[in-house]
C-alpha cells in the first residue's frame, strides 16, 4: 500500500477515535486518554533522550504524574504560558543553535513542556474548540505535505528535516488561512484576528514538527517508534499538535 494511503487510513482511524472520545467521554475520561497518549509519547521521547528501558518507563510515569497533578490542581494556564514561551522563543533558538546528542538531559526536561501542556489543553478546551484547533494543524500538515511533494524545491531546514520545503510551508499557511476565513464567517469573529491566530499556530506547528525531527536526528532514528502504520510512532503523529494546542488554549478565549 502506498505510504500516503497508509498515512490517510491511520489518520482517519485516529480522528474517529478522538472524536468519539471528545464528544462522549466526561472530562476525567478525556484526561485518562491523554494520560495514555502521554505515557506512549513519553516512552518514545525517553528513547530519543538516550534513556534505557527502566529509566524510560520511570520518565513516562513522571510525565503522566505531572499531567495528573496539574489536572487535579486545575493549574492549566501556567502550563500553557510556559509551553508557549518554549515554542515561540526557546525552541526556535535551540533549533538555530542545533540539537545535539549531548543535550539528552535538556531534552528530557523539555519533554515535560512538549507533552504535558498539550494534553492539558485537550482537557481544558471545549470539545468543539479542541477539534477546530486540531483542524488547523491537520489542514496545514496535509497541505504542506501535498504541496511540498508536488512543487517543493527549496528546503526549509535541510540539516533537520530534508523533506520539508518552503513551498510546502507556504501551502500549509494558505490552507490554514482559508480555514480561518471560513471559521470567522461561521462564528462571526473578526477575520483579521482569526487569520493572525491561524498564522501563529501554523508557525509554532512547524517549529514543533522541526523540533521533534531534530530530536530524532540527534538520536539517529527516522521515526520515534513503529506504533502507527504510515506515521511511525505516537510523536510522529502529534508533533505539530504538541506546539499548536497549548498556544491555541491561550488564544481561544480571545476569539470568542
Amino acid at each position: 500500500m502506498p505510504d500516503f494511503l497508509k498515512r490517510l487510513g491511520t489518520a482517519a482511524v485516529l480522528i474517529a477515535m478522538l472524536l468519539a472520545a471528545l464528544f462522549t467521554l466526561p472530562r476525567a475520561g478525556v484526561a485518562a486518554l491523554m494520560a495514555l497518549i502521554i505515557g506512549i509519547g513519553g516512552l518514545e521521547w525517553a528513547r530519543l533522550c538516550g534513556m534505557g528501558d527502566l529509566l524510560g518507563r520511570l520518565y513516562a510515569a513522571g510525565l503522566v504524574a505531572a499531567m495528573a497533578g496539574l489536572f487535579m490542581a486545575g493549574a492549566y494556564e501556567s502550563a500553557f504560558v510556559a509551553a508557549a514561551a518554549f515554542w515561540i522563543v526557546a525552541a526556535p533558538a535551540w533549533l538555530w543553535l542545533g540539537v545535539r546528542p549531548r543535550h539528552g538531559v535538556a531534552l528530557a526536561v523539555a519533554g515535560f513542556l512538549v507533552l504535558v501542556p498539550p494534553a492539558l489543553a485537550m482537557i481544558a478546551l471545549r470539545p468543539l474548540d479542541a477539534l477546530l484547533v486540531l483542524g488547523v494543524a491537520w489542514i496545514a500538515d496535509t497541505a504542506a505535505y501535498l504541496v511540498g511533494r508536488r512543487w517543493g524545491r527549496r528546503r526549509l531546514a535541510p540539516g533537520i528535516s530534508p523533506g520539508k520545503t518552503w513551498e510546502g510551508a507556504a501551502g500549509g499557511l494558505i490552507a490554514a488561512s482559508a480555514y480561518a476565513i471560513i471559521l470567522s464567517i461561521l462564528v462571526g469573529g473578526g477575520m483579521a484576528v482569526f487569520l493572525g491566530a491561524a498564522a501563529l499556530l501554523v508557525v509554532v506547528g512547524v517549529v514543533g514538527d522541526l523540533f521533534e525531527s531534530a530530536a530524532k536526528r540527534q538520536a539517529g532514528v527516522k521515526d520515534s517508534g513503529a506504533l502507527l502504520p504510515g506515521h511511525g510512532g505516537m510523536l510522529d503523529r502529534i508533533d505539530s499538535a504538541t506546539a499548536v494546542l497549548p498556544v491555541a488554549a491561550l488564544l481561544v478565549p480571545c476569539l470568542r
